[in-house]
């Protein structure tokens, strides 16, 4: 090519179409890559891996048997091997180890064990291994030897396994049944004693003398609260003794024969015998599970239900507050105001609003929305909670409030781009048929902008979603014993604290006491919030379409 042609090729701009297009293709490959490396770490946990049988001889103890999952494998230097006592043939320069996951928490110590590739003897796989998974201390590897009934034992041999499987449906409904009575029917009652007793607080206030109607009232309500629960309490007895019936024996890897009793364990599953068709459905039902589950084992087992629905729900709220205060500012900022110094401050401060870090925010919520709104909340319709807080303490609408604040001028901003196009003569020419400033805005000019906020809404929905930072000093705890919504009146529960997908990463990659089991978990729920992120995103983004195709019909 020669200079000339280079030179005019160079002024047209070409050059840098192409550098854009070649930025946002490695942009799309690299986004897409991060979302198959999270997805594959996170959904392969899932899948039942097959249980290993290994001989393993460690110089410096006795020859031993591990029965475990391969997690991970690595080449490592000779010289790393070399710190901790492993010494490879001469000339040899790199070493593998392995990372096995060998459960067993209770008896081992440790679920988690690094070996040397230099010592593995024997690998096998038998068909009859099985896994066990716990309500408590995690998974749990051996050979099921025998069921038992009451200490006395009624299966081994070839019957143990069907025996096994019949009873633990039984003891999975029976915790399940339980669960119910505690968490509903129990959590019923506790709410209505507690009424009863702010309602005995708010008579000594109002100064309702003891012994009056209302008093006695309040007593007769208690007897029967009370008789209720002393039934559930007895049915609650007599199934946590049918619950207690049923163990299994396991042989561990060490050779002894464990007992377990059945009312501890979630799942047994035999990963060795089963087909590809069978790993597969426990696939699915393994990640259904872990979607709507309750956590388990300091977040690092169970599933992430509560983290799901606290974020959605947060977020939703977020969106009805902060659309019509975002849409009403922009309205008066651009069709109201005069427009000078005083309107391009304001302007430069809403920008500039955007900016200001998440955590200065989540500082402002605690202080304003928590301790003054919610403090003066509490002292004039609250005083016999009093000082327990009702909304003077951090919860879901201050969270939602804290957010909406934060992701405003993404919205006011929006909508005034959307304002400012459109045509000064639609404006006219509703004016000049008769219609008000108000009438014009309302029916011509705000459907015409109704693209430009949800655009905004999109902005401020993929904010405030991955937003963590702020959400810890306004409401979000690490483990939330019930959900904002319930069965109780009203229903909605805008003053409980709730959980949320970005602090549960957060919370279970850094502050878990088990890494390695937490490090999978991680993965799979950063993936769901991703995915929930864009499921959102999409939504809007439909809706956006709509209004615009709307608008235009509208036009033509």
């Amino acid at each position: 090519m020669s200079n000339k042609s280079f030179s005019s090729w160079y002024k047209s701009g070409s050059p840098w179409v192409w550098l854009n297009a070649g930025a946002v293709s490695v942009s799309l490959v690299m986004v897409v890559g991060l979302l198959l490396l999270i997805a594959v770490r996170g959904l392969g946990h899932f899948w039942p891996a097959d249980i290993m049988s290994i001989t393993y001889h460690d110089p410096d103890k006795k020859p031993m048997t591990l029965i475990a999952e391969a997690v991970e494998t690595e080449v490592v230097t000779a010289a790393r091997l070399q710190k901790v006592g492993v010494h490879l043939p001469e000339g040899q320069k790199t070493g593998e180890r392995h990372l096995l996951k060998v459960g067993n928490r209770d008896y081992f110590g440790l679920d988690f064990l690094w070996i040397n590739q230099l010592w593995v003897g024997e690998t096998s796989y038998p068909k009859d291994l099985i896994a066990i998974e716990r309500r408590e201390w995690g998974n749990f590897y051996g050979y099921l030897t025998a069921v038992k009934q009451q200490g006395k034992v009624i299966a081994t041999g070839d019957k143990v396994w069907n025996q096994l499987q019949v009873r633990l449906k039984r003891s999975n409904s029976l915790v399940a049944k339980i669960k119910e009575i505690e968490k509903n029917e129990i959590g019923k009652i506790n709410h209505g004693l507690e009424e009863l007793r702010l309602q005995k607080r708010q008579d000594e206030l109002d100064g309702v003398a003891e012994g009056s109607l209302a008093y006695q009232q309040i007593e007769e309500e208690r007897k029967q609260w009370n008789v209720q629960y002393q039934g559930l309490q007895k049915q609650l007895a007599d199934l946590y003794a049918e619950l207690n019936r049923d163990q299994i024996m396991v042989k561990i890897s060490d050779g002894r024969e464990v007992e377990l009793p059945l009312a501890k364990v979630v799942d047994v599953y035999r990963p060795n015998a089963m087909n590809v068709g069978q790993k597969l459905a426990f696939y699915f039902e393994a990640v259904w599970k872990f979607v709507s589950g309750e956590p388990r084992e300091a977040n690092t087992e169970g599933g992430i239900f509560p983290a799901i629905f606290g974020t959605v729900m947060m977020v939703m709220i977020m969106a009805i507050l902060v659309t019509p205060f975002g849409v009403i500012a922009a309205v008066y900022l651009r069709e109201y105001a005069t427009q000078g110094p005083m309107i391009r401050l304001i302007r430069i401060a809403v920008n500039n609003l955007a900016g200001v870090p998440s955590i200065v925010y989540g500082v402002f919520g605690l202080g304003f929305f928590v301790y003054f709104l919610g403090g003066n909340i509490d002292e004039i319709f609250f005083q016999a909670k009093l000082p327990s807080p009702t909304f003077g303490a951090p919860g879901m609408l201050w969270a939602s409030l804290t957010l909406a604040l934060l992701t405003v001028p993404v919205v006011i901003v929006a909508t005034e781009e959307g304002l400012s196009r459109i045509p000064r003569a639609i404006r006219e020419g509703s004016l000049a048929l008769g219609a008000t400033k108000a009438e014009t805005l309302w029916r011509t000019v705000l459907p015409m902008t109704a693209p430009a906020m949800m655009t905004g809404l999109i902005l401020a929905v993929a904010r405030a979603a991955g937003e963590v930072a702020p959400l810890m000093m306004v409401g979000v705890v690490k483990l939330a014993p019930t959900l904002a919504v319930d069965n109780i009146a009203p229903y909605l529960h805008l003053d409980r604290q709730f959980m949320h997908l970005g602090f549960h990463i957060y919370d279970v990659g850094f502050q878990s006491p088990n890494v390695e089991a937490a490090r999978p978990l991680v993965y799979a729920t950063a993936f769901l919030l991703v995915m929930i992120i864009i499921i959102l995103n999409m939504s809007a983004i439909s809706i956006r379409n709509r209004l615009r195709e709307t608008s235009k019909a509208s036009e033509n």
